[in-house]
């Protein structure tokens, strides 16, 4: 199959298909209403990309690894990816192959777009970068400028990260009527497809418009969907452990002008033991967790799913939001919380075309 072949719209259509098929039919055995599914656009739509490097005598190029046969594929052009990211990956090995110092036991590099035309590319090597190492690399970041890639560089070795400038790009969401915009960290998890993510955050905001009280988010990450939810609500109250994303969030909440919206670096499990009273932590200094009277709470988990004592502590609210990266572990979870819930809204984003992975969103009310 050629690439124009690959990506075509009966091609999409019909791995789309399958992934419904699927997702309904490992559901099957709870009662489902309609369910709501949200495509992707069929090329470019993936907002990083990750490539290994090959060093064949003066040459070098990316590379990926099949997974079935683990042979290396040689990859000039990849179509998954932004036209942004496509671009520069044909302009910067040029611009490597004779900067001896630049492409000296460099392995790997990690490209990350926004659909707000930002770009920052991470060069990882298996060696310490040195002052020279800094120089050669504001370099390139002009060189790239030249051939019309304006991108952010950051170089990583083992215990070391130096940022040419900035560690993050700054992306920008058209969602209904609003525009949000979203720090997003280098090495921090991002919804790695921007198109559907709008589509993600624009149904979150559907499903909620009519709701009562407070919400209450675990696994928050950078505010991706709190900073958008906070309008259907009196108050947010988010949670997230990774220190970097605390920090993009926060920085997103004031940037956006968010003033019903608190962030508390604690996991789901610490969150549990505070709100039961079993334990003080410092991080919620400040904050009176009775203050809020939440009856929503949102649960956007690891591929691990919800572990057992936040499944309990999921089942006292009144509406249990659950975006899933893993239908299996999500399958786990509704067995739990359908004890004491019935599923209202069933939805399926289609985050990763032509893989098996799928992103759901499922609205649970108690009975």
């Amino acid at each position: 199959m050629n690439m124009t072949e690959c990506f075509s719209n009966d091609n999409y259509n019909q791995q789309l298909k399958k992934k419904v098929d699927n997702l309904k039919a490992l559901l099957s055995d709870f009662s489902l209403p309609e369910l709501s599914v949200h495509c992707s656009p069929i090329s470019y739509y993936r907002m990083r990309a990750e490539f290994r490097i090959w060093h064949d005598g003066e040459d070098l190029y990316h590379i990926m690894y099949d997974k079935k046969t683990k042979k290396r594929i040689r990859i000039d052009e990849f179509p998954i990816a932004t036209k942004l990211i496509n671009q520069a990956m044909q302009t910067i090995l040029p611009l490597l192959q004779y900067n001896q110092l630049l492409r000296h036991m460099l392995f790997q590099i990690d490209y990350f777009s926004t659909l707000s035309g930002q770009l920052l590319i991470t060069l990882l090597y298996h060696k310490k970068l040195s002052d020279e190492w800094i120089i050669e690399a504001k370099k390139l970041k002009a060189q790239l400028a030249e051939h019309g890639v304006i991108a952010n560089i950051v170089g990583r070795a083992s215990n070391q990260k130096i940022a040419i400038d900035v560690d993050y790009v700054d992306e920008v969401l058209p969602v209904m009527d609003k525009t949000f915009i979203y720090r997003q960290i280098e090495n921090s998890f991002t919804q790695p497809n921007a198109a559907v993510n709008i589509k993600m955050l624009q149904w979150a905001i559907s499903v909620t418009k009519n709701s009562s009280g407070d919400l209450l988010e675990f696994y928050c990450g950078n505010g991706n969907f709190s900073i958008a939810l906070a309008q259907n609500f009196r108050k947010v109250l988010a949670t997230e452990i990774a220190k970097a994303s605390v920090y993009s969030a926060l920085h997103n909440i004031e940037v956006n002008q968010i003033d019903n919206l608190n962030i508390v670096r604690l996991s789901a499990e610490e969150f549990t033991s505070a709100i039961k009273k079993e334990r003080e932590f410092n991080r919620l200094k400040g904050i009176n967790l009775n203050d809020y009277q939440c009856d929503t709470v949102l649960v956007d988990p690891p591929r691990g799913g919800v572990d057992l004592n936040t499944i309990n502590i999921l089942k006292t609210y009144k509406t249990i939001i659950y975006i899933s990266c893993n239908p299996n572990t999500l399958r786990d979870n509704l067995q739990l919380l359908t004890k004491t819930h019935s599923i209202q809204h069933f939805a399926m984003f289609d985050q990763f075309p032509y893989t098996d992975h799928v992103e759901t969103g499922i609205v649970l009310c108690k009975k």
